[in-house]
């Protein structure tokens, strides 16, 4: 690490992020590192050639906005996480503790991780629609900034109460399936609160395969049932959700509301998906290759 970008969201852990760079500041002065400090909102306009570390301070929106300018490079992507969520740095084993985090880019282990493409664009967590969406791009921005992460539960069970079910066509493997869903998420990351709770049994972000959920239900009750049992870790396909997992999927569809990785997107017409295998090099947690495997496969909870 000689060259860093540092790239913040100034609203980002209601506004926490503005701390978070004055410390950051700190850090790579005492390491006598050349860097460069911006808002997120300039990442299009900054050359990026001659960095090797892009730090990302904020949460997995911001995240997912660096992720286009590392991807199969050599460039290392350090995580400060301050956002709403921060599911990626929880994937990553990375603290929510400033001191920590910095502490997890000073180690320099660096892991590398698969990454996941929708058609021209690039993310690292997910891909929803319907209900997930409707969850993300509707929660207002002032909930979250009163309750945190606390708001998508709130929003989830309103959500809930008026679920609506879309025509789907999905081909993947040789195989056309017709679905009425009113969810669909495509993962390369499934956790959906730290790494507590997870879409799927054995997530991983170095395996090439997206986790597939659909939600068939737009039921509440079964809805609230279905959730119950992915709280308690019983994911089995049945007549009101189905989970397997793909390297490449498409999905043909009218105009959605989506969501990548916690940003809202239009989508229109096929949506191609495909996993992008070890694709980033991320600054992470050390973990033995036992408890590093172990944790991957959800076994392990990061505190």
């Amino acid at each position: 690490m000689k060259n860093v970008l540092v790239v913040f969201n100034i609203n980002a852990g209601r506004k926490q992020a503005i701390k978070y760079k004055k410390r950051l500041l700190s850090f790579l002065l005492k390491r006598d590192l050349s860097f460069k400090i911006i808002n997120i909102s300039m990442i299009n306009t900054i050359d990026k050639t001659g960095f090797d570390t892009i730090i990302a301070i904020g949460g997995d929106g911001t995240v997912s906005k660096v992720i286009p300018y590392i991807i199969n490079t050599d460039k290392v992507l350090g995580i400060i996480p301050c956002g709403t969520a921060n599911l990626l740095a929880a994937k990553l084993g990375i603290p929510a503790n400033l001191k920590d985090s910095l502490n997890v880019i000073d180690s320099n282990n660096i892991s590398t991780i698969d990454s996941i493409k929708i058609n021209d664009n690039y993310g690292i967590l997910r891909f929803g629609m319907g209900y997930d969406a409707d969850i993300i791009c509707k929660t207002p921005q002032s909930l979250k900034n009163k309750f945190g992460y606390f708001s998508y539960f709130i929003a989830g069970i309103l959500f809930a109460l008026r679920l609506k079910n879309k025509k789907y066509n999905l081909f993947y493997n040789n195989i056309h399936k017709k679905v009425e869903a009113s969810c669909i998420i495509i993962a390369n990351a499934n956790n959906m609160y730290k790494n507590i709770v997870s879409l799927s049994k054995k997530s991983s972000l170095t395996d090439n395969l997206a986790d597939i959920f659909i939600l068939k239900t737009k039921n509440p009750l079964l809805f609230f049932y279905e959730f119950l049992r992915i709280i308690f870790n019983i994911k089995t396909s049945n007549s009101r959700a189905e989970y397997f997992q793909v390297s490449n999927i498409k999905i043909s569809n009218t105009i959605n509301t989506a969501h990548i990785d916690g940003e809202k997107a239009k989508v229109k017409g096929d949506i191609q998906i495909s996993i992008i295998n070890n694709s980033i090099k991320v600054f992470s947690k050390k973990h033995s290759p036992i408890k590093f495997a172990l944790k991957e496969q959800g076994y392990i909870h990061s505190k």
